[in-house]
């Protein structure tokens, strides 16, 4: 772990210097002579509602009306944070938990309170490592185990350093529309004993309700960079008050995709301001781009050995091509798993496999780009919900997608690229809790099976499956030879080649007759011309036919 610098720790907020939220316009209140505080009027609140993703409505505001909550000290009584609960004898325990507490991160009691009423007990180690770097108003650049905390580990300092009723002071980006709603509930969650707003401004859902929310004047925006882009061009917010930009799922959003997109929107922005970037697997690359935004940026790395989270048992098992949709069929019938999120490489294998999941009687949805937004949601909501056993997903659903309760994850194509992994494995298991990750590995996929072991730092064993009989290859078979394998050689002896066909040579071609000279005057023979044409054809014996018309 690697931590140079730590904020000071103010525990005792009365003593210290009023920060932006204990202001006369936070509705803090003086004490009189005697001790006591002096009653306030009570005004009138509008109801609160998470931010919801949009719709005609719009993304719900996640925080209330900022000049509209009640006027209550939210500092005045201790926050009591419920017990960790003790691990099972002989269980193994989570390896992301942090020996400090969070009264001892320097949070203000209205902040507190948010992180008790979501349940948490204590600080993650990326948590207790970044919150005080960003607190001593610091760039960093953080990297930590997948489901280890990270968006409170950016979101709790946030509330505690933002200034009410300054618009758009906030800009969190992140790589995916269902991440954007996500990070938005659970920051609205986070903030909700503090008048600071949040928003959640996404493409695939109404621009009109989006546009609503921001003429309120949100504090924090949550948004994927296309439709950021598009709200600024718009003329329907600004930067102008940034002070401070948060790449969620950095490498993602540094890459060849959304590069330019960052670089577009960075570039706007005026004001000083701070950067907090944060992922699961940095690579050099990305630490070396990501560094070309930030100003001395300090760097935390949370976790010890292996990038993947201890709590999640992970095993591969060999298979052939042709047998990956019945292994699977097979798990899931016989293995019986909660909730399970199968990955595959490319959309239509998405759609394949669903299908043929469907076919057997598995209750299955699918998810992936190319699919309308309201279905996305739909299949997301099902998932919340619990109404839903398996998912079969493109990486699409590989970052971020915090959903309680998934059991297993099963890669039915291996990634092409080892961080994928690492985030793919990272859906379960999270926030403490244990999760299963099988991977179905070709025999040609030995090499990136041994990348994603030295990427991940980990050894991950084969798993046996006795109750599973492999198929033999069959010619005709679907994927039968596998991608590019050779062709299935028989037993029979080979039979001798036959001879070339026989050819008849074509019959030479008749001499010309002979002319007779004397019939032509001045004895001139005229040698013999090319078909006449007309508007550009040559004339034939067949009869005129038109072209068939391609395929639209």
């Amino acid at each position: 772990m690697t931590h140079t610098e730590q904020a000071p720790s103010p525990t005792d907020e009365t003593s210290t210097t009023p920060g932006p939220l204990d202001s006369e316009e936070s509705g803090a209140t003086t004490p009189t002579a005697d001790g006591e505080a002096p009653k306030k009027k009570r005004r009138r609140r509008r109801r609160r509602s998470k931010s919801g993703g949009g719709g005609e409505d719009g993304p719900a505001d996640a925080q209330g009306e900022a000049d509209g909550g009640e006027d209550v000290d939210h500092d005045a009584e201790p926050v009591v944070f419920a017990p960790a609960a003790e691990p099972a004898p002989g269980a193994k325990t989570s390896d992301i938990f942090s020996t400090q507490d969070f009264a001892s991160l320097g949070l203000r009691n209205s902040v507190l309170k948010g992180v008790a009423a979501c349940g948490f007990s204590s600080p993650t180690k990326i948590q207790a490592d970044l919150i005080p770097a960003v607190l001593s108003n610091r760039d960093v650049l953080g990297q930590a185990k997948t489901g280890s905390g990270k968006t409170a580990a950016f979101g709790l300092p946030l509330f505690h350093m933002a200034t009410r009723e300054l618009a758009f002071q906030t800009i969190i980006m992140v790589p995916t529309r269902e991440l954007a709603v996500q990070v938005a509930n659970e920051m609205a969650d986070l903030g909700k004993f503090t008048p600071i707003r949040v928003s959640a401004v996404m493409g695939g859902e109404s621009i009109r309700g989006q546009a609503r929310e921001l003429e309120r004047g949100p504090e924090i925006i949550v948004a994927t960079p296309g439709r950021l882009i598009d709200m600024l061009d718009r003329g329907l917010m600004h930067l102008n008050n940034v002070k401070f930009v948060v790449l969620d799922e950095v490498d993602r959003m540094l890459d060849i995709g959304f590069r330019d997109d960052i670089r577009r929107i960075l570039s706007r922005i005026r004001s000083e301001h701070r950067t907090i970037f944060v992922s699961a697997t940095i690579s050099e690359e990305i630490e070396r781009l990501a560094r070309s935004f930030m100003r001395d940026p300090v760097k935390i790395v949370a976790h010890a050995g292996s990038l993947t989270v201890s709590l999640v048992e992970q095993r591969y098992l060999p298979v052939q091509p042709w047998d990956k949709r019945r292994l699977l069929l097979h798990l899931l019938t016989h293995e019986e798993p909660a909730l399970t999120i199968v990955f595959c490489r490319t959309k239509r294998g998405v759609d394949d496999v669903a299908e043929h999941l469907h076919r057997h009687g598995i209750d299955v949805q699918a998810i992936h780009g190319d699919m309308r937004q309201g279905k996305r949601n739909q299949v997301m909501k099902m998932m919340h919900a619990g109404s839903l056993s398996v998912l079969v997903a493109s990486d699409l659903a590989a970052r971020g997608i915090d959903v309680e309760g998934i059991t297993h994850v099963i890669n039915y194509d291996l990634p092409e690229d080892p961080e994928v992994y690492v985030h793919r494995i990272g859906r379960t298991a999270r926030a403490g809790r244990h999760g299963i990750a099988w991977s179905f590995v070709t025999p040609e996929q030995g090499p990136l099976l041994t990348a994603v072991e030295k990427l991940a730092n980990i050894e991950i064993p084969r798993l046996e499956y006795p109750d599973f009989e492999p198929s033999p290859p069959r010619e005709g078979r679907d994927g039968g030879r596998g991608r590019g394998g050779p062709r299935p050689q028989s037993d029979a002896p080979a039979e001798p080649p036959k001879p070339p066909a026989r050819t008849l040579a074509a019959a030479p071609p008749k001499p010309a007759a002979a002319v007779d000279a004397s019939r032509f005057p001045g004895g001139l023979v005229p040698t013999k011309l090319p078909p006449r044409t007309l508007g550009g054809r040559v004339k034939t014996s067949r009869s005129a036919r038109s072209a068939p018309k391609p395929e639209e």
